[in-house]
C-alpha cells in the first residue's frame, strides 16, 4: 500500500517531467553529481601506495581509504532514499552534494590517515545522498515516453565512471600530488550545486515519519556484512570477518522482522513483492558482480599472458568504450521493447565475451583481445539501461526513492561481492586465480541472463508502465 503524498511548498511538481531548457540543465547536474560520487569509489585505488608512504602506514591499513567510503555508502543508501520520499528528492540530493564537496576538500587537506578515513566516511554519506535519489530525480525530470532514453544517459555515466577511475587517477597523478584526486571535486561540486538549485525538480512528499530504529538496524547490518566480506580478503582477518558477517546476519534478521509488515519499509519489501521489480534487482546484482569479478581479475590475466602494465591499461579501454556506445542506444530501445529481451541479449553477449577471454591464447594479438573486451562492454551496456528503466518504472511514483535506492544498493552490493569473490579465488588458486575468476564471471553473467528472460512471463515482456496518478 502506497503512502499518501503531499506537494512541496514553492514550485509545484510537473506532471510529466520538467520543461526544456531547464530539463537539460537538470540532467547535466544529475550526471555530474552521480559521476563524481561513483568515480570516487575507484579513483583512489592507484594512489594507495603513495598515501601509505606519505602517512607512514602499511599497505593493508591504507585500504581503509576505500573501505570507509564504500561501507558508508551502502549503510546510508536506503535510509536516505526513504528520507527523500519524506522531505523531497531534490533536498536530499542537494544536501548530499554539498556534504560530498565539503568532505572532498577535507580529504585533500587531511594531515593523517585517520583524518582521511573519517573524511571519507563523511564523503561516502554525501555520495549516498546523491546515489540514493539519483534515479528518482531522473524519473521526475524527463517525460514518461523519454524515460528509457534518460536512464540510458544516466546508466552510461554510471558505467563509464565505474570503469575509468584508475585511468583518470593515473592521468592526475602523472602531473600532480594524490591530494588533487579529491581537490578536483571542489570546483566541479560547487558548479553542480549551482545547476541543481536552479534546475532540479520539486517532487511529492510522503507525510509518514522517518524510521530511526530501522535506520540503526540497517546501518549495523549492512556495515557489518560489507566490512566482514572485505575482511575475508585478508588472511590475518578471516576470524574477524566471519564474526562481522555473523553479527550482520543477526541484525539483518531483526531488521526483517521490524520492517516486513510496514506499508513503506526502509528495506523495500513492498516493492520486492512485485515480481518484475525483484527479478530486476536480482539481475542487477548478478550482472554487476560478474562485471566486477572480470574488471578486478583482467589486469592480472592480461599481464599473465605477457603484456606490460602500461599495455594493460590501454587494452582494458574497449570495455568502457563499449558501455558508452551501447547504454544510450539500449535506453532508447527500452522505451519500445521489453527489458526481458534486451537485457538477456546483452548479458548473453557479455557471457560470450568473458568466455572468449578465458580461452585467450598467450600468443593472441592485440586485435584478438580488443574485440573480446569490446564485446563484454557492449553486452553490459546493452543490459544496464533497459534493466534500470524497468526497475524504476515498476514502482509506484510515491516509492520512486525506495526503488532508486534499491537500484544503487544492488549495484554496490554486486560490486562488493564481486571484489570479495576475486580475493577468495586468488587465495584459493595461486597463479591461476585470474583465469578461473573470468570463468566464474562468465557463469554469473549467464545466470543473470536466465533470470532476466524470466521477466518475459506475465508482464508484457518486462516493460512496465509508469503510473500517472496514485
Amino acid at each position: 500500500m502506497s503512502s499518501p503524498v503531499i506537494s512541496q511548498p514553492g514550485h509545484p511538481p510537473h506532471a510529466d517531467g520538467v520543461p526544456v531548457p531547464r530539463r537539460y540543465w537538470a540532467i547535466a547536474a544529475i550526471i555530474l553529481a552521480i559521476t563524481m560520487s561513483v568515480l570516487d569509489s575507484t579513483i583512489v585505488n592507484v594512489a594507495l601506495p603513495s598515501m601509505a608512504r606519505d602517512f607512514r602506514v602499511t599497505d593493508a591499513t591504507s585500504i581503509w581509504v576505500i573501505n570507509s567510503y564504500q561501507i558508508a555508502i551502502l549503510a546510508a543508501l536506503l535510509p536516505l532514499a526513504s528520507l527523500g520520499e519524506i522531505v523531497g528528492y531534490r533536498r536530499v540530493s542537494q544536501c548530499g552534494l554539498a556534504i560530498f564537496t565539503a568532505a572532498s576538500l577535507a580529504c585533500a587537506l587531511a594531515p593523517t590517515l585517520t583524518f582521511l578515513s573519517i573524511a571519507r566516511v563523511i564523503q561516502g554519506l554525501g555520495a549516498a545522498g546523491i546515489m540514493s535519489v539519483n534515479s528518482a530525480l531522473v524519473r521526475f525530470t524527463y517525460p514518461h515516453h523519454m524515460l528509457g532514453r534518460a536512464i540510458g544517459i544516466n546508466a552510461f555515466a554510471v558505467a563509464v565512471a565505474a570503469t575509468i577511475g584508475p585511468t583518470i587517477a593515473s592521468a592526475i597523478l602523472a602531473i600532480a600530488h594524490w591530494r588533487w584526486l579529491f581537490a578536483v571535486n571542489v570546483p566541479i561540486g560547487l558548479f553542480t550545486i549551482g545547476l541543481a538549485v536552479y534546475a532540479w525538480p520539486d517532487t511529492e512528499r510522503s507525510p509518514r515519519r522517518f524510521n530511526f530504529v530501522g535506520v540503526v538496524l540497517h546501518a549495523g547490518a549492512f556495515g557489518l556484512l560489507i566490512s566482514g566480506l572485505q575482511s575475508l580478503a585478508q588472511d590475518a582477518a578471516i576470524t574477524l570477518g566471519l564474526a562481522q558477517i555473523a553479527g550482520g546476519c543477526a541484525l539483518g534478521t531483526i531488521l526483517v522482522r521490524h520492517e516486513i509488515e510496514r506499508d513503506a519499509p526502509l528495506l523495500p519489501f513492498d516493492l520486492l513483492r512485485i515480481r518484475l521489480f525483484s527479478l530486476s534487482v536480482a539481475t542487477s546484482i548478478c550482472s554487476f558482480m560478474a562485471q566486477t569479478v572480470a574488471l578486478v581479475s583482467l589486469p592480472f590475466e592480461i599481464q599473465r599472458v605477457g603484456h606490460t602494465a602500461a599495455e594493460t591499461g590501454l587494452l582494458m579501454t574497449p570495455w568502457p568504450l563499449g558501455v558508452a556506445l551501447a547504454a544510450p542506444l539500449a535506453g532508447r530501445l527500452a522505451d519500445r521493447y521489453p527489458a526481458g529481451i534486451l537485457g538477456s541479449v546483452g548479458l548473453l553477449a557479455m557471457a560470450s565475451g568473458l568466455t572468449s577471454l578465458v580461452f585467450f591464447p598467450h600468443a593472441g594479438s592485440y586485435a584478438d583481445l580488443i574485440w573480446r573486451m569490446a564485446l563484454c562492454g557492449l553486452g553490459f551496456g546493452f543490459f544496464q539501461s533497459p534493466n534500470n528503466r524497468t526497475l524504476i518504472s515498476a514502482a509506484p511514483r510515491a516509492r520512486t526513492g525506495a526503488a532508486g535506492g534499491m537500484l544503487a544498493t544492488a549495484r554496490l552490493l554486486g560490486q562488493t561481492l564481486g571484489a570479495a569473490g576475486v580475493a577468495i579465488l586468488f587465495r584459493a588458486f595461486p597463479g591461476k586465480g585470474s583465469n578461473i575468476a573470468l570463468g566464474v564471471a562468465a557463469g554469473i553473467a549467464l545466470a543473470a541472463a536466465a533470470v532476466s528472460v524470466t521477466r518475459l512471463a506475465g508482464n508484457a515482456g518486462g516493460r512496465a508502465t509508469l503510473p500517472r496518478t496514485e
